[in-house]
C-alpha cells in the first residue's frame, strides 16, 4: 500500500528562526509557527478561537532564505512533510520523540515591506512567474 505525507500550513512565526549547520555543512533553520482557527459557537453566537503550534525545519538554501527574511510574527505559507525523531533521553528518562514539519517549499505572505531585512540585501530573485529562484514563491 502506498502512503502520502504532505502538509500545507499558513500562519505566523512564533519565534525568530535559528540557523545552524549540520555536520555535512548544510544549513538547517528551525522555527515555530502558530496556526489560528476561528469559528462562531452556534449555541452562544460567540466567536471562538483555537491555536495550533507547530515546529518546523528547513534545510540548505531554503533554510538560509527563511532565516534571512523571516522573523517572529511574520506570516508564511509552507508546504512540507511530517517527520518524527526518536531518541533515548540522556538522563535515563526513557524514549523521547518530537514531531515536526520539514519545509519543502514556501511562499512569503503579505507585502514586500513585510520582508525588509533592514537593508542587508535585496529580496530574493524571482523568475517571470514571480516564483523565487531560491526555494519559495514570493508574491510581491
Amino acid at each position: 500500500m502506498s502512503s502520502f505525507n504532505r502538509v500545507i500550513l499558513m500562519g505566523n512565526l512564533t519565534r525568530d528562526p535559528t540557523l545552524s549547520s549540520l555536520p555535512s555543512g548544510d544549513a538547517v533553520c528551525e522555527f515555530g509557527m502558530a496556526i489560528n482557527e476561528t469559528w462562531r459557537d452556534k449555541n452562544t453566537n460567540e466567536k471562538r478561537e483555537r491555536v495550533c503550534f507547530v515546529d518546523l525545519r528547513a534545510y540548505k538554501r531554503t533554510a538560509e532564505t527563511i532565516n534571512q527574511y523571516m522573523s517572529k510574527g511574520k506570516p508564511l505559507h509552507i508546504e512540507g512533510r511530517l517527520r518524527l525523531d526518536q531518541w533515548e533521553a540522556k538522563d535515563g528518562g526513557g524514549k523521547r520523540s518530537k514531531l515536526y514539519v520539514v519545509v519543502d517549499n514556501f511562499t512569503f505572505v503579505g507585502s514586500k515591506g513585510d520582508y525588509d531585512d533592514g537593508g542587508r540585501a535585496d529580496p530574493p530573485p524571482t523568475n517571470a512567474d514571480g516564483e523565487s529562484m531560491t526555494g519559495g514563491n514570493i508574491p510581491f
